[in-house]
This record gives structure tokens, C-alpha cells and sequence, in this order.
């Protein structure tokens, strides 16, 4: 059997005619770039709004975009420093780099793998302005401690929610508990569009206002007038709709990764593995489902040669990059990203994962353990 890291062709072949209907609804009216007039651009906006239970959504290019709009937006610049996790994608910190700032890492929680918010005080500056908690894997970030330290600070709080479509903390959405989210609607996310996608949320009018300018070249709603530099990122018309389709299957396929997630740590339970954790008050939708193996790299290699695809989420904890070699962070300076970067692999998990698939998955991993 092969088992695929995520099954994209399964969902169109699922949805394909009322995703084709979408697409060409875009084509018959050229409605390609995403801009104030494009009326699926604005229909996924209000429709993504509503689903998180906020009042602006702004479509953008991709997920980075989102970052780094919002930062410029909320006016972090040159000088100014954000805390991020030591573990995650490289947007997360070049996009504080990118908008001339500062990414200072802390390490991660052991058992959620999200920013320690224990770690905060001591990465605290004259010089920070901002906090991006990454709600990784799917699972939001302990989220009162450092909202509490944010609001203290008086710091911008900028929610990654890259892998979090859908996740709770407490009750409160993903996105919807600082004064921004981001989002990126890469094809094999949870929410995923047919190219790079991404979204922006806040209740902040004015910072929407700012962030909505800035993706249009710094120009208003009227043509050539613009306030400020911007840049070129928008959400395009066949992106929208056919976001907008798959919006609407969003929490069932959610529940489906939850299944599969439930039935995994089951089966997972007497191997010598630890699986995701999920405390009391947070619902993980499962972007992926990351384990901690050890010997991790040679588990990968015999699952592959069973035809389990696998993932690696992530290899090499952000300070240990070479992008950020001159920084001065040498090795064990953050303990638990780096340990996690070398044990966590990472196993298919999707909406469409068969039960028969996922016991020839936790088959294999027992094989490959040894």
C-alpha cells in the first residue's frame, strides 16, 4: 500500500464539480486579481470573517506576506525586536527580519512544542515591540500567560495561525486573541487554495485599514492615490473561490483529522513513541501529527521504503540555521527546539486517511521501530 503525506487529488476528486463550477465562474468574467472591486476576493473575506467570528479579513498572496503586512501595519521597523519560538518555519522570524526588525527566539514548551511562555521575560528588551506565538502543528499556543505579558508590555501580539484553521484555545478562535492573526492557505494546509493564498484577521478597523493599503502598493480606494510604500500582495480571484468552496467543509474535514489523530494515539499508544499532546482547554485541528522518535531519520527511511510517506517539521531549530549563524546562539543555548528538531516525524494525516490506511501506517512504524 502507498500512503501519501497528504491526498490532495482525493479532495478535488471529491469536490471537483462544484470546484470546477467555482474556477469558471472566475474565468467566464476574467475576475483574476484580487482587488476592491473583485467580487470573490470580497465573498471569501466575509465569509472567512464570519468563520472566525471577527469583524475584518484581508486576503493576501501567502502566509509570509501576512506576517510581514501586519507587522509593517502595526509600525515595527528598524531597531524593533519580536519574540518568536525557536521552532517553526523560517517565516515566523524573516518576517520580522524583512520589515528591518529584530527576531528574538525563545524555546519551546516539551509537550506542545509552542512558545514557553516562562521563557518571555528574560528575551524582554528595551528595544521589543512584539510577540508572534506560533500555533504549531495545529495546536494554539498557551495562549492567557502570554497575552497577559503582551497586554503588561503594551507589545503587539501577532497570532501565526499558519497550521491553525480552526483551532481553539478556551473557547476563542485561533487568530482572534491578539490584535492580529495570520494565516497561510498554502494547497496542503487545512484551508488550502490551488496556489499560495493567504489572510489576514483583526477587530482593529484601523489596523486593517493600514494592513488592507499596504498590500495594494500603499494606494486607497482610489486609483494612484497612495499614502505610503506598499507592496504587491493580493489574493486573486480563482484563489478566493475556490477557498470559498472549501470553507464550507472546513469543520467536517476538521473533525475527520481529529478522528484520525484519536485513532492513531490508540493504536500508537505501547510503541516506544510520544504522541501529540493535547491539553484540556485546546482543540487541535492536526495540521500534522508530529511524534517524537528517536533514531528518527533512519525510522523515516524504513517507512519510506514501505511506502508511508513522512514528514520532518522541523529538522533544524531557527537559531541553528545558517541564515542565523552569526548571531551568536551556539548549541544547547534552546534545549527543547533543538532535541524536538532531531526526534519529531511527523505522520499522514488527512481528512480523507481511511481507518485500513491508518492501521497500515501505525503497521509500518511498528516494523520500522524494530
Amino acid at each position: 500500500m502507498e500512503i501519501p503525506f497528504v491526498d490532495l487529488k482525493k479532495q478535488y476528486e471529491n469536490h471537483r464539480q462544484e470546484l470546477d463550477g467555482a474556477m469558471a465562474a472566475v474565468m467566464a468574467e476574467t475576475a483574476f486579481i484580487g482587488n476592491s472591486g473583485n467580487r470573490f476576493v470580497q465573498a471569501f473575506e466575509e465569509e472567512f470573517a464570519h468563520f472566525c467570528g471577527i469583524s475584518q479579513s484581508i486576503g493576501c498572496a501567502n502566509g509570509t506576506d501576512a506576517l510581514e503586512i501586519l507587522l509593517k501595519a502595526a509600525g515595527i521597523g528598524p531597531g524593533d525586536e519580536v519574540i518568536v519560538p525557536a521552532l517553526t518555519w523560517i517565516s515566523t522570524a524573516e518576517s520580522v527580519s524583512n520589515v528591518g526588525g529584530r527576531p528574538v527566539f525563545v524555546d519551546i514548551h516539551p509537550e506542545t512544542y509552542t512558545m514557553d511562555p516562562d521563557q518571555l521575560e528574560a528575551a524582554l528588551t528595551p528595544r521589543t515591540r512584539g510577540i508572534i506565538p506560533v500555533h504549531l502543528y495545529g495546536l494554539c499556543a498557551e495562549m492567557d500567560p502570554i497575552l497577559n505579558f503582551a497586554r503588561d508590555h503594551d507589545l503587539f501580539l501577532l497570532e501565526d495561525c499558519a497550521q491553525a484553521h480552526g483551532a481553539r484555545y478556551g473557547g476563542r478562535l485561533a487568530g482572534t486573541m491578539g490584535d492580529a492573526g495570520s494565516f497561510s492557505f498554502f494547497p496542503g494546509k487545512n484551508l488550502g487554495a490551488y496556489g499560495d493564498a493567504g489572510g489576514m484577521i483583526t477587530a482593529d478597523d484601523e489596523l486593517a485599514a493600514r494592513a488592507r493599503m499596504i498590500g495594494q502598493h500603499g494606494q486607497t480606494a482610489v486609483k494612484f492615490q497612495h499614502l505610503v510604500e506598499g507592496r504587491n500582495s493580493r489574493l486573486d480571484g480563482l484563489q478566493a473561490a475556490v477557498l470559498s468552496v472549501k470553507l464550507k467543509y472546513l469543520e467536517a474535514w476538521t473533525e475527520a483529522r481529529i478522528l484520525a489523530a484519536g485513532r492513531y494515539s490508540a493504536w500508537l499508544a505501547d510503541l516506544p513513541v510520544k504522541c501529540p499532546v493535547v491539553p484540556e482547554n485546546r482543540r487541535h485541528v492536526f495540521h500534522l501529527y508530529a511524534l517524537q522518535v528517536e533514531d528518527r531519520d533512519a525510522v523515516r527511511s524504513r517507512l519510506g521504503e514501505m511506502g508511508v510517506a513522512s514528514g520532518l517539521q522541523y529538522p533544524v531549530a531557527l537559531p541553528r540555521l545558517e541564515a542565523y549563524e552569526g548571531w551568536g546562539h551556539g548549541p544547547g543555548a534552546f534545549p527543547v527546539a533543538e532535541d524536538m528538531a532531531a526526534k519529531v516525524l511527523t505522520l499522514p494525516i488527512y481528512p480523507e486517511l481511511t481507518e485500513e490506511q491508518g492501521l497500515y501506517v501505525v503497521d509500518c512504524l511498528k516494523k520500522a521501530l524494530g
